[in-house]
């Protein structure tokens, strides 16, 4: 394997285990256990279509697209910032992953400030009404389908 293979390999393995992690041991202690995003709230989700356009389109794009050859290393060996649409991964993961993940950052999630991302956390930037905003915004833009197959994994997520 070459070099940049292994990196990435690790990079993957090490993100997976934070996720797995942070699955395991529950929500954080800032959600109160009561993360849950409302894609359905007009009121939410417009503040979060606002916010997601002043906040994250400038890496995430404005139609949630992401930055091209979003999962291959750039020389700089970080990722390019992954879309939010169906053809990413984000709604692979449970909402209080996401709340995390947005709120504190990758980095500190895997708790390696030598992890390398461009994506900070952004609890000193928003409000967790802010991220839970964008967060509904988002799978407001999800069809029904990614919608339903996002309940369960959070379902699953919280033990049922």
């Amino acid at each position: 394997m070459s070099g940049r293979t292994v990196v990435l390999a690790v990079s993957v393995l090490l993100l997976m285990v934070a996720v797995g992690v942070l699955l395991l041991t529950g929500p954080g202690e800032d959600d109160g256990g009561a993360i849950r995003l409302d894609p359905t709230d007009p009121v939410l989700v417009a503040d979060g279509r606002r916010i997601y356009r002043e906040a994250c389109a400038a890496c995430h794009g404005a139609a949630l697209e992401g930055q091209p050859n979003w999962q291959q290393r750039r020389a700089d060996g970080r990722l390019p910032a992954p879309p939010h649409d169906p053809s990413g991964h984000t709604w692979h993961h449970p909402d209080g992953v996401l709340f995390a993940l947005t709120k504190q950052g990758p980095a500190a999630l895997m708790k390696d400030p030598a992890y390398a991302t461009d994506m900070p956390g952004f609890a000193d930037v928003l409000s967790d009404r802010d991220i839970l905003a964008v967060l509904s915004y988002i799978k407001s833009t999800w069809p029904a389908e990614i919608r339903a197959r996002h309940d369960a994994i959070n379902a699953r997520a919280a033990g049922g």
